[in-house]
């Protein structure tokens, strides 16, 4: 065997001499310790090696087909090893082997194969172990799902915690921690959870499944992150009463920053600022505002004032609004239309795989009388499904399991098709939507920015609304699904996982289906008598001017039934010295044209049209003294969460104004704060303010890598 690891040693020589020896080395010593440990139970032959050898010293095109057969060979001889003595028909191993799924993530795997590396030949190895146990588990016993990320396929094998140590203790080497560290400073590497271990290049997860930590693979996701596309803006400033007395904006409740950086620091990655849109953040969490006791009025506004917790000389004035939910079981029947991006872009398991579990999960929460409708689109689009009732539950499964991915996308041809199939089968005084899932990535047909824009925003007001359920975090095109959903009188979701499609297509259906309310605006004018500076904290890209508020032309976002608003503002009283901006030379202080108003720090108005009325009406309240809580702790629970949730927002901008108040005070007031967690939310957010704390940033330099020419 030494004289085949000596030919392999020089076949990757010759064929890579962009790789440093150092990791030329290391993939020998690796390639020897895995083949030694598998050969002790039984499971390795020295034909196998030779398949290695083959594979790393030929052309990438003859590389898949040897790194296919050496995978499914170790991988039986892994099952065997598990198996002994169980009494377990092989047949199901055999057909678990040869599922499309497997093969599938094998030619995603060696997709960059003529690029060896440490990284890339372990991840081989123990990638293509990893997928084919998993999917003989879940083929032959069905205990647990599919895997839908990158993620769930390498946490894999239901083994003993003692089993994954020792197995990643065998590709342990002090050459490779060494260069790891050394490494580290410059490239991109994924950070295990506090709940993992970390073996040199592998990580057990807390359960005894293995995790690979591959350098390479990291820096191709932070790659493919740094081409997603998100609208660019500069965080809100600090504002004198003065100068500006009033604050204008657009109300939003869609959620995609919050499931986009939760799957970004699940990568050990922090997305860029223009990924971090605060009050999506803030909005994420359902917060237990009182509602309206009547439909005549659709909102409830609530409103409360409390010390700043990052800034004692400050306040934050706290805006919750929660809208009206009424009984849509007796409403008209729903007609829907998914509108499914099946482009060869979405051919991944966290693309297509979980939106048509996701398209699944909706089904059931649907009346057997609401109607659905599928149109596909890639290099063309079509119709996969007409309008059929829920009842049949059954045909519209079988649709939805008959799409596969493949072709460009034609997204705009797609988007007409789908609006003219709504059109035709129009329900009155129904819930008629197009529901749009894709990643974004349009690039054949009607793909202008403003011609999509015209054209949803025409069909809008023939009462049809769009919903965009974004997919994949590769290429992820924000900027594009952000404009479609607000013309389309719409929202929009990031669904990264089988519980966030849960949370918005079953538990928040009501909210993503009926809307109550369109063309929100809130106007905020501050009193100069008692504040003297404000922020609003998130919002950036909802901005308005002052005069488009009565203005009913211009748009703004819609409620859902049963949706709750927050709108944070951090607050300088007036007459101290704790502004941010100084006052002017000439300022007449004598002045006080709040005369009469002493005790109301602001005026609260809201503006909203019903989903078919054409003119706003008027919702308006004084913000006064009696709402003011002098200390943090005497504050609603609500009010205190969404100001950690705010402050956790402000310290992935850079905490230009947090002062000292760092993410370990975020996970304190939160946890404080936390109250009845029934679905986990808030537990989940406190442990993804951990792990932001040693995520990496996503700019970090590319042209650093493992792969640099000696």
């Amino acid at each position: 065997m030494n004289d085949d690891l000596a030919r392999l040693k020089s076949a990757l020589r010759a064929n890579t001499p962009q790789a440093s020896a150092a990791i030329r080395e290391q993939t020998i010593s690796a390639a020897k310790e895995h083949f030694n440990v598998h050969s002790q139970v039984g499971s390795t032959s020295n034909g196998e090696l030779e398949m290695l050898r083959s594979a790393l010293s030929n052309s990438a095109p003859q590389a898949p087909e040897a790194v296919r057969e050496q995978a499914i060979s170790t991988a039986k001889g892994e099952f065997e090893h598990r198996t002994k003595g169980k009494d377990i028909d092989k047949r199901l191993m055999d057909k678990a082997l040869n599922i499309s799924a497997f093969h599938s993530y094998i030619r995603r795997l060696v997709m960059q194969f003529s690029r060896p590396s440490l990284a890339l030949v372990v991840s081989a190895f123990t990638l293509a172990i990893g997928i084919a146990a998993y999917q003989i588990v879940v083929t032959s016993y069905r205990t647990t799902e599919v895997p839908q990320s990158l993620d769930e396929s390498v946490a894999f094998l239901q083994s003993t915690e003692d089993f994954a140590t020792d197995y990643a203790l065998s590709l342990n080497s002090d050459q490779f921690e060494s260069l790891r560290r050394e490494e580290s400073v410059r490239n991109k590497s994924t950070v295990p959870s506090e709940q993992s271990q970390s073996y040199g290049g592998m990580a057990t997860n807390g359960t005894g499944g293995l995790m690979m930590l591959s350098t390479e693979s990291d820096m191709r996701l932070a790659e493919n992150q740094s081409r997603a596309q998100f609208t660019e803006f500069e965080s809100n400033g600090v504002k004198l009463v003065t100068e500006e007395p009033v604050s204008t904006f657009s109300i939003d409740v869609d959620t995609t920053s919050y499931a986009y950086l939760r799957a970004m620091l699940n990568q050990g990655i922090v997305p860029s600022k223009d990924a971090i849109r605060t009050e999506e953040l803030v909005n994420y969490f359902p917060y237990d505002y009182a509602p309206p006791d009547t439909q005549d009025q659709p909102f409830a506004t609530h409103v409360s004032l409390m010390p700043t917790p990052w800034n004692d000389a400050t306040r934050i004035m706290h805006i919750g609004i929660k809208a009206f939910e009424p009984d849509i079981s007796a409403a008209s029947p729903a007609n829907l239309v998914f509108l499914v991006d099946t482009s060869g872009s979405m051919d991944q398991p966290n693309k297509l795989p979980l939106l048509i579990r996701s398209f699944k999960l909706l089904l059931s929460s649907l009346a057997p009388h609401d109607k659905v409708a599928i149109v596909a689109y890639a290099g063309s689009a079509g119709v996969v499904l007409e309008p059929t009732s829920v009842s049949q539950r059954s045909k519209i499964l079988n649709s939805l399991e008959n799409l596969y991915a493949g072709g460009s996308t034609a997204g705009g041809h797609g988007i007409r098709l789908a609006y003219s199939l709504a059109e035709q089968h129009m329900v009155a005084d129904g819930i008629n939507r197009v529901i749009l899932a894709t990643d974004g990535d349009f690039n054949v047909g009607m793909t202008d920015v403003d011609e999509l824009e015209e054209f949803i925003s025409r069909k809008r007001s023939s009462g049809i609304f769009l919903s965009v359920l974004g997919f994949g975090l590769d290429n992820y095109n924000d900027d594009l699904m952000q404009h479609l959903a607000q013309s389309g009188n719409g929202n929009a979701a990031f669904i990264d996982s089988i519980s966030e499609a849960r949370k918005v297509l079953v538990e928040q259906v009501n909210s993503t289906l009926l809307t109550i309310a369109k063309d929100v605006k809130i106007q905020v004018e501050f009193n100069p008598a008692l504040v003297s500076e404000y922020r609003l904290i998130g919002y950036e890209t909802r901005m308005l001017d002052r005069e488009d508020f009565r203005n009913d032309k211009v748009d703004a976002g819609e409620v859902g039934a049963g949706h709750s608003v927050t709108a944070i503002y951090e607050l300088t009283p007036a007459n101290t010295d704790a502004g941010h901006i100084a006052p002017s030379r000439y300022q007449n202080e004598n002045s006080n044209p709040s005369k009469g108003f002493d005790n109301e720090f602001a005026f609260l108005k809201i503006r909203y049209k019903l989903p078919d009325a054409q003119s706003s009406t008027l919702i308006a309240q004084p913000v006064t003294v009696d709402d003011y809580y002098d200390k943090i702790g005497s504050a609603p629970r609500d009010v205190r969460f969404s100001a950690a949730v705010a402050a956790f927002g402000e310290l992935l901008h850079g905490g230009r104004y947090t002062g000292e108040f760092g993410y370990e005070d975020v996970i304190a007031l939160a946890n404080d704060a936390r109250g009845d967690d029934s679905f986990g939310y808030r537990s989940e957010f406190i442990r993804l303010v951990r792990m932001a704390e040693v995520a990496e940033p996503l700019d970090f330099p590319l042209e650093h890598s493992l792969f640099e020419s000696e």
